[in-house]
């Protein structure tokens, strides 16, 4: 990857961008998801290369319903950088956004949304509805969709089997009680 970088001349190094790379972080945040009972989803924000806003669900540890990946990360890239306005920033997710979710990228002014799955159910980017590329609105997101999408699929997957499993065996756990986001 280096010597990639080294040998790419100057003008086109600005816009090589490790998606992948990237979006592993992201899965790193939903495992930590995972691990707390937690519908395994996870964000980071990058700007200017650096990861500067990390998040993973937490709305059941924190009886907070706003308490997505997603805000988490946003909310603390723009603490780290002293705006509320996330300029060139781009926001990776290992699910399409909820509505909630995608109405924050427009708020925070985030460029560009790189997510892993799809979300058929309640996904507010491209599978139910579009609210990042409102013409209307004062700001649209850039999209890039399906970045690792199978390995962010397999992780809500598994969540959910196991889920199933606890119901089954009548042991279903409490952080998961209202968990509802399934991938088929």
């Amino acid at each position: 990857m280096q010597s990639l970088l080294r040998k790419t001349p100057f003008y086109l190094k600005e816009r090589y961008v490790d998606h992948a790379g990237y979006m592993r972080q992201a899965l790193a945040e939903a495992e930590k998801a995972y691990a707390l009972g937690e519908v395994p989803i996870g964000a980071v924000v990058v700007l200017d290369g650096e990861i500067i806003g990390r998040g993973h669900n937490l709305r059941e540890v924190l009886k907070d319903s706003t308490a997505h990946a997603e805000i988490l990360a946003l909310r603390e890239a723009a603490g780290k950088i002293g705006d509320w306005r996330l300029n060139g920033a781009t926001l990776y997710s290992t699910i399409e956004p909820c509505p909630m979710c995608a109405g924050a990228l427009v708020q925070f002014r985030v460029k560009t949304l790189v997510y892993g799955a799809a979300d058929p159910k309640a996904g507010a980017v491209d599978s139910v509805i579009d609210v990042v590329r409102q013409p209307r609105f004062n700001h649209q997101v850039e999209v890039v969709a399906g970045v690792l999408e199978e390995e962010c699929r397999q992780i809500i997957q598994r969540f959910f089997q196991a889920l199933r499993g606890k119901k089954a065996d009548g042991e279903m756990a409490e952080l998961v009680e209202g968990a509802r986001l399934e991938i088929e």
